[in-house]
């Protein structure tokens, strides 16, 4: 598994029968695309979608934005060619809904394997039932290729029978769960989407609280979702400023025993935090 940063702090559902929508994307600030062909596409427009989605991953006209294909589930009438196709394509990700078994994990791996896709491909799997929460772990670490946990928080509200509420009280042991199994891991985790695109209160709350959580970014619905959830899930220029004065500590006192910054004492785990900190920070410098 990769330790590299990859910045995600903005992944946006974009539909691939849309052509406009994929002319938009190229110029949108975000971290990552979900190029979809699944909830955001009618029957009759799946073929037309699944061609304009690996044609734009194919182009090399979305510069450094991440390029996922998400395909329709396991078991319907279009997952077998959306695999083989998107496989072929080599996105950096084939993003695919409800996966709830470990062996659900390795059949797709397979899959994917069998159609070619090179080594950059990784599967992205949605998290958005019971059955995957309770095997988070075990989907976590089921093949090297997972390398990002989506929470389908939608459809995780509709089968616990539950309530979108502010603060998502239904959800928390589901976004919980699902991500100290990522992180135990070792992969990336995304929070789910906020529905309201005119609330913008609503959604800096859950973007706030997702970051709090340790999410590594949000997926979106709307381009106008961008700009506050990449400056959410960015290092706030203190955050940055500390995290730089911790290591000029702890360096200026290297074999003196205790070390303090700012009159707290610093321990290896105030480091690593710091460390990570700006890694952040310079990977997202990098991308912008």
């Amino acid at each position: 598994m990769s330790t590299t940063y990859t910045p995600r702090r903005s992944v946006l559902y974009m539909p691939s029968s849309n052509a406009r929508a994929l002319e938009k994307a190229k110029t949108l600030p975000v971290d990552a695309l979900i190029l979809d062909l699944e909830d955001a596409v009618g029957p009759d427009d799946k073929p037309a979608a699944r061609a304009a989605a690996c044609a734009a991953v194919a182009s090399g006209e979305y510069g450094d934005r991440e390029l996922t294909i998400r395909i329709n589930g396991i078991g319907t009438q279009w997952h077998d060619e959306d695999l083989a196709a998107a496989s072929q394509a080599g996105p950096a990700g084939i993003v695919v809904p409800k996966v709830n078994t470990p062996d659900e994990v390795r059949q797709l791996v397979a899959a994917m394997e069998a159609a070619g896709a090179p080594e950059h491909t990784k599967l992205w799997a949605m998290v958005e039932t019971p059955e995957a929460i309770f095997n988070a772990r075990e989907l976590a670490t089921a093949s090297d290729r997972l390398a990002v946990f989506v929470m389908g928080t939608n459809d995780l509200v509709k089968e616990l029978q539950a309530d979108h509420v502010p603060g998502r009280a239904p959800l928390l042991t589901s976004l919980s769960w699902a991500l100290l199994a990522a992180r135990a891991a070792g992969i990336a985790i995304l929070d789910g989407v906020y529905n309201n695109v005119k609330d913008a209160d609503g959604f800096l709350a859950e973007c706030e609280q997702g970051r709090d959580m340790g999410f590594d970014g949000k997926t979106l619905i709307h381009p106008g979702q961008v700009e506050v959830c990449n400056t959410t899930f960015a290092p706030s220029p203190e955050a940055v400023e500390e995290a730089r004065g911790i290591l000029e500590s702890w360096e200026a006192g290297a074999g003196k025993g205790v070390v303090t910054h700012n009159g707290k004492m610093i321990e290896n785990l105030h480091v690593d935090i710091a460390r990570r900190v700006l890694s952040t920070h310079d990977a997202i410098r990098a991308r912008a």
